[in-house]
């Protein structure tokens, strides 16, 4: 039996129906990330399994227990938001013991806890600082100090690193897998950053309109997406998805095919004249270890591609672009997955 079971959710907000009869199973020590654009009902999910919404129709099963009405204090969920909301008056160590002080656990085995907590977090040091004085990556780090501690049976975050600079969201998102690994809980992590999915997640969930797109693995959704809306939203840059027309040898793959879609790395540059695809140079974006092209066909479709290599192209010049056919994506006009060439 699945340990925490979503069959039938729903949530209204007025006559909008915001969550559409979501069914997910999620095991034990399962790491699961909830991606999608804005406005996808992501958060939303999270708060009805939280508690800190209520659910209209469906059921919420933990472990065997039925909590779709329990309040959220009595669910054993930890919950991280994306603001540390953190008691600006108590020390990092008071912080993060606030809810087994309020529950009334031993002295000792608060401390015991939070100092395991602080260990594991590297955060020993601060334990007696106010959060003043702590960076934006510690204040997070107390913040899931402050969820640990409870030793719940379900981690949940909330878009955690979303109010950190660049270097620092790496630097959390390393510490936040490390964790999920050295303590095995079960996590359900939201964000709309699809490279946190792709490299924290079991299993990602993309959602999209209160809806379950597609749910697999990172490299599944990567290589197998379910139709061009989840084919587009992972990955960085997106797949190329362009009309049939540029792309005419793809059509005996796949009848009523209306679009072929192509990632990135599976495009090559080759002189101006040849290829399957004329081109002409847009943008060059050299970033080091690799470098991106953004090219415009005869047929005006935008496309970019991706070489581990660097390149002496400037805008305006013509190209030409080999596709390699045995990755190609082929979507009718509704945007249903039809083939994949693998």
């Amino acid at each position: 039996m699945a340990f925490l079971q979503l069959s039938g959710v729903e949530k209204f907000f007025g006559t909008h129906r915001a969550i559409k009869g979501i069914d997910l199973t999620i095991e034990q020590g399962e790491f699961v990330v909830f991606v999608g654009p804005s406005g996808c009902g992501k958060s939303t999910l999270l708060r009805l399994i939280a508690g800190l919404e209520a659910v209209d129709g469906g059921s919420l099963m933990l472990d065997g227990r039925d909590i779709t009405r329990l309040p959220s204090a009595q669910r054993d969920l930890a919950m991280v938001f994306q603001s540390y909301a953190l008691y600006p008056h108590m020390t990092v160590a008071e912080n993060m013991s606030f809810a087994l002080r309020l529950a009334k656990v031993d002295k000792a085995v608060i401390a015991q806890k939070v100092a395991r907590a602080a260990e594991i977090l590297n955060l020993t040091p601060y334990l007696e600082r106010l959060p003043k004085a702590l960076s934006g990556g510690q204040r997070q780090r107390v913040a899931i100090g402050r969820a640990i501690v409870r030793a719940p049976k379900v981690f949940l975050f909330d878009e955690p690193l979303s109010n950190l600079d660049a270097a620092l969201r790496g630097q959390t998102r390393v510490e936040i897998a490390k964790l999920h690994r050295e303590l095995g809980a079960t996590t359900i992590y939201v964000t709309h950053d699809q490279v946190e999915a792709m490299t924290l997640a079991d299993r990602v969930v993309v959602l999209r309109d209160g809806a379950i797109e597609q749910v697999g693995s990172p490299l599944q959704l990567y290589d197998q997406p379910a139709n061009r809306f989840v084919a587009q939203f992972i990955g960085t840059p997106q797949m190329n998805v362009v009309e049939l027309a540029e792309l005419p040898m793809a059509a005996a793959q796949a009848r009523n095919a209306a679009f072929v879609g192509v990632r990135p790395e599976a495009l090559r540059l080759t002189d101006a004249g040849r290829g399957q695809i004329a081109a002409q140079v847009e943008l060059v974006e050299a970033l080091g270890a690799e470098t991106l092209v953004y090219l415009h066909t005869q047929r005006g479709a935008q496309i970019v591609l991706r070489q581990n290599s660097r390149t002496s192209l400037a805008a305006g010049d013509a190209v030409g672009v080999d596709v390699d056919v045995s990755h190609l994506h082929l979507f009718d006009t509704e945007g249903r997955l039809l083939a994949t060439a693998h």
